[in-house]
């Protein structure tokens, strides 16, 4: 099959790249990886931006972290009920989350740390093979403690009010955030053209010296229908999820990280993938895993409603199945719409 192609659409020309250089920067961070290619404004050195970017990361972590045990995410999965004053860039970051709560009956929900531990996704590590899977009686423990709508804000002073054994958990956005994070500092500091890339999450801005996009491709879930699709990152991010990441098997049945806060367990409705372009990298990593857990007929529904460009591969007793959003389609290089 040949290439799809993906070009948003733009009623702007991009501006010229602030040199003609291309550095290609790298790290650890958050338990995985990090890349940035960017254009750097003249008369800099590659070691300033290494350390601004890495500085980024680990203030992320310093805040965002459950496996961190000094961070603020920690400080408030621990504390005893009662309330916890935030940071600026804490709140910030929950109360978009727990907006896109919200606007999704919590298909993507901050505060299910506790059933993310349970299931053997979060800091205290995987689940040993030889236990059963948890009960129903445990499920429903974690339930307790869980859900967007039990966490209360004292706006007025800024805190969150820990209700009592509540863990928040951001592994649905923290990726995108940084990703996000990371591209406004390479923007505070003259690099206006950059790549940047966490965990398979990307962002790119501007274009390249030779006045071309910065094209990246859609990671695929193994088997999938679609041809390989590549993408022009202008101003854009992209974020992926997957039943096969982060997964694991019980039973001879598969069970991936994705968790749907309204059973308390992970999902198993067929949606293998869901693809989301955005303009912010945080909300892309967001919808990308709202859209799974509403599955194969009210994630492709509520894609069209709210104008999302998404692409979802399904599993169905015929096999993979792609759909796309008008959105996403919308983007079709012109010889394949």
């Amino acid at each position: 099959m040949a290439d799809r192609v993906l070009i948003p659409p733009t009623d702007r020309a991009p501006e010229r790249p602030p040199s003609d250089l291309i550095w290609s920067l790298s790290g650890q961070t958050m338990g995985t990886t990090w890349s940035v290619h960017l254009v750097p404004p003249p008369s800099q050195a590659q070691d300033v931006f290494q350390a601004a970017i890495q500085a980024e990361l680990d203030q992320i972590i310093a805040l965002f972290s459950p496996w961190e045990p000094t961070s603020e995410i920690s400080r408030f999965n621990q504390m005893a009920p009662g309330p916890l004053p935030a940071s600026e860039a804490f709140w910030d970051l929950l109360t978009r989350s727990l907006d896109l709560a919200d606007d999704f009956n919590g298909a993507v929900d901050p505060t299910l740390g506790a059933l993310v531990d349970l299931w053997g996704f979060g800091p205290p590590g995987p689940r040993n093979v030889l236990l059963p899977l948890p009960s129903a009686g445990e499920i429903e423990a974690a339930l307790m403690v869980s859900g967007w709508q039990k966490l209360r804000l004292d706006r007025a002073h800024r805190a969150v009010l820990q209700p009592g054994g509540m863990r928040l958990d951001f592994s649905c956005i923290a990726k995108g955030h940084a990703v996000d994070q990371v591209s406004d500092r390479l923007m505070q500091m003259g690099a206006t053209s950059h790549l940047v890339e966490i965990g398979g999450e990307l962002k790119g801005r501007g274009v390249k010296p030779d006045a071309h996009p910065w094209w990246v491709e859609i990671e695929a879930v193994p088997g999938s229908p679609a041809p390989r699709t590549v993408a022009a990152l202008l101003d854009l991010a992209v974020a992926t999820s997957g039943d096969w990441r982060r997964a694991f098997v019980h039973g001879q049945r598969h069970y991936p990280h994705t968790l749907d806060g309204s059973t308390g367990r992970p999902i198993s409705n067929g949606m293998a993938q869901v693809t989301v372009l955005d303009a912010s990298a945080m909300r892309a990593d967001a919808l990308a895993t709202a859209l799974s857990v509403l599955g194969p007929s009210d994630g492709p529904e509520l894609a069209e409603v709210y104008g999302l460009a998404a692409h979802f591969v399904m599993r169905t007793p015929e096999g993979l199945v792609e759909q796309m959003s008008p959105a996403f389609a919308a983007m079709l290089d012109e010889e394949e719409a």
